[in-house]
């Protein structure tokens, strides 16, 4: 296995870099007060191909590999979190359908979800979390029962990342009543009539990331809309949509620290204290040291994952798991130690050190708790053995 770039991978990485640097990252706090996006930047995202990029060519993508694919959500993540969010949740929906989908599915919704033309151009939100089911995702309580031409859905959806602008939903519901345990996975259009979108506001982290709720009352789709088989929605579907949210989380995890490294080393080389500037400091020496040490070690986990996703081993899923628990729990680490060599400075929405630890904090929370996660990633190791 090799964890070095080639130089494909480096330019990408570069050219990355540089739209981050010029269209994200200096509008980054105002979108975060804001709490929306502006409508042109998921435009110039489409135009350049970042949105949509694990869509295969022969449906209008780029088709990335997936090392590659790390990269860019690294280097977004570093400028905005709730940047990344929008490609997480976008790419879940385009993988599941390019996994799942039938042909029809593929055909109608891959190329609007990648680069799209006037007419339609399609923003994917990912229905799985409710109010009383949280991460159990075959508890959800969203019903969907058989009408004759058509599913009839009836439910209340929670947390769904960019669902006020979204137009298409990947959404998790029972067949029939929930004790039939056949949790199944519909695409709903937005326009579709019993489909209300509500905005979510108040949210501590990733705050620009346009949260709602969506509620589906006797919202009648095709049958063409059922993704998948019935009662595969969460061994299959499901599955697939979150380890690569999660594939794409730990990425932006790295990106969040670095931003918290490349900050807290600026300010420690400038901000002086007794005479001297801070980072000479031995204590601010060690925070930092400990910043370089564990960004370099959640990349090459997230390196080494994105390698086994390209050469399709079956132990990807597991190497996922551990990158994003890694790096998730990391990112947290380095924003609280980012704040603390700001001082009272960190507690200030002058200074970006503030919004990371608070996006921080939603990292170890979506796709998979940190606490989910404990209990799950021995699992793997128990089947290696």
């Amino acid at each position: 296995m090799r964890l070095e770039l080639n130089p494909q991978q480096r330019a990408a990485r570069e050219e990355f870099r540089a739209f981050v640097a010029a269209e994200i990252a200096p509008h980054a706090g105002r979108w975060d007060r804001a709490a929306a996006i502006p409508m042109e930047l998921v435009d110039r995202l489409r135009e350049r191909g970042y949105l949509g990029s694990n869509v295969p060519a022969e449906y209008g993508g780029p088709g990335r590999d997936n090392v590659t694919y790390g990269l860019l959500t690294e280097e977004i993540g570093k400028g905005c979190s709730s940047v990344r969010s929008l490609l997480t949740v976008h790419d879940m929906v385009a993988h599941v359908i390019g996994r799942w989908g039938s042909q029809g599915q593929r055909e109608r919704y891959l190329p609007a979800l990648a680069k799209g033309d006037a007419g339609r151009k399609t923003i994917g939100a990912f229905c799985l979390s409710e109010p009383n089911a949280g991460s159990d995702a075959k508890s959800v309580e969203t019903v969907a029962r058989d009408d004759g031409d058509a599913w009839v859905l009836d439910g209340r959806k929670k947390w769904t990342t960019f669902g006020q602008i979204a137009n298409l939903f990947l959404v998790l519901a029972q067949l029939g009543e929930k004790s039939d345990g056949k949790p199944t996975a519909f695409l709903v259009e937005r326009d579709l009539p019993g489909v209300t979108v509500r905005p979510l506001p108040g949210i501590t982290g990733t705050r620009a990331s346009m949260l709602a709720e969506v509620f589906f009352e006797g919202c009648r789709v095709p049958k063409a809309s059922l993704i998948g088989k019935p009662g595969f929605g969460v061994s299959a579907v499901m599955s697939t949509a979150l380890d690569h949210g999660r594939y794409s989380v730990a990425w932006g995890a790295v990106g969040l620290a670095q931003a918290c490294l490349d900050a807290s080393r600026a300010y420690a080389a400038e901000r002086r204290q007794f005479g001297v500037p801070i980072a000479d400091h031995q204590l601010v020496r060690r925070m930092l040291t400990n910043m370089i040490a564990e960004v370099r070690a959640a990349r090459l986990l997230c390196l080494r994952a994105g390698w086994l996703r390209d050469t399709r081993d079956p132990g990807a899923t597991g190497e996922i798991w551990v990158a994003k628990y890694f790096a998730s729990t990391m990112a947290t680490r380095a924003a609280l130690d980012a704040v603390q060599i700001h001082g009272a400075n960190g507690c200030s929405e002058g200074f970006p050190v503030e919004r990371y630890l608070r996006d921080s904090r939603v990292l170890e929370i979506i796709e998979g708790s940190t606490q989910i996660q404990q209990i799950t990633i021995p699992l793997f190791e128990l089947q290696e053995l």
